[in-house]
């Protein structure tokens, strides 16, 4: 009887995760049609649009050159378990950096036209030294010894929340002391951050955007790690240092946040106009000049 019992269980759980895995996973796919970029990534942020810079970054890079894409938020993987990533026509690309080159070959964009070569070897040194170590320093400060902050941000409850963390503080804590940067005693790695900011500050000044008076690539980056810093990291040191030091960084993100994120209080959780988009094809008017489709959502392949 005690078998039957654990048996019954078993097939009971099986069934139900089966049933969540339909429901949010399979009836709920979106399709992207031809030469719409299908963006895979985990969700809206409560206070920004993700609570990783990382889809902040592809997706302002997709504003800011005006190539038509649909999210996908139902928070799947790429082959290299990771997101966001795209797909486009049928091809996956995965990695945030891999995906803009891939989309600057096949639109034939370009964000740093009006950059000299000089230019570009210093925004290209800028973008490492954001995601490569102030990245490391954020993660290390959000899953450190107080958890509170990092759990207002992910937006989940309950064990979903907490398995969330565990998991992320975890792997987290793998990377960071594989990078070297995890080795470091926390008045170190503090002192790294102070350093990478301040070269953020220093260097931008009063220019409008990070190269100057128009918008390259590498503001898509900096915007989407300094906007997680002020929105999303409730309370830490990073963010008490950037609001009281480095206001021009402030400035910096609320124009990045108008020019290209108009939609903003619906893209975000906490927005006074919430809204899903899982699905939405934004921009649509490009995606009708270039093949004459219509119709703003496309879940399972319809419109």
């Amino acid at each position: 009887m005690l078998l039957e019992i654990i048996i019954c269980c078993i097939l009971l759980a099986v069934a139900t995760v089966g049933f969540y895995y339909y429901k949010f996973r399979i009836a709920n796919r979106v399709r992207a049609p031809k030469d719409v970029v299908l963006l895979y990534q985990v969700g809206r942020g409560p206070r920004a649009p993700s609570f990783s810079p990382f889809p902040m970054k592809l997706e302002t890079f997709l504003r800011m050159t005006a190539i038509p894409y649909i999210n996908d938020h139902a928070a799947r993987f790429s082959s290299k378990g990771k997101t966001p990533w795209i797909e486009l026509n049928g091809k996956a690309v995965a990695d945030s950096q891999l995906a803009i080159e891939f989309l600057k070959k096949k639109f034939g964009v370009d964000a740093d036209g009006h950059l000299t070569e000089g230019d570009k070897a210093v925004a290209r040194a800028f973008l490492k030294l954001t995601e490569e170590n102030l990245y490391w320093t954020m993660c290390i400060e959000m899953f450190g010894d107080n958890l509170e902050p990092v759990k207002t941000v992910i937006p989940y409850r309950g064990f979903k929340l907490w398995l969330t963390v565990t998991l992320l503080r975890r792997a987290l804590g793998k990377q960071t002391w594989g990078h070297g940067i995890g080795r470091h005693t926390k008045d170190e790695v503090w002192d790294i951050a102070v350093r990478d900011m301040n070269a953020l500050s220093n260097y931008l000044g009063t220019k409008k955007f990070l190269m100057g008076d128009e918008p390259s690539e590498v503001d898509c980056s900096v915007f989407g790690m300094i906007a997680q810093i002020y929105w999303h990291m409730p309370g830490s040191k990073h963010q008490v240092y950037l609001k009281e030091n480095l206001q021009n960084l402030v400035d910096y993100i609320y124009r990045m946040k108008d020019r290209f994120w108009p939609d903003w209080e619906s893209m975000t959780l906490e927005g006074s106009s919430c809204k899903s988009d899982h699905g939405e094809l934004h921009m649509p008017e490009k995606v009708t000049t270039r093949n004459g489709l219509s119709g703003h959502r496309f879940l399972n392949g319809t419109t």
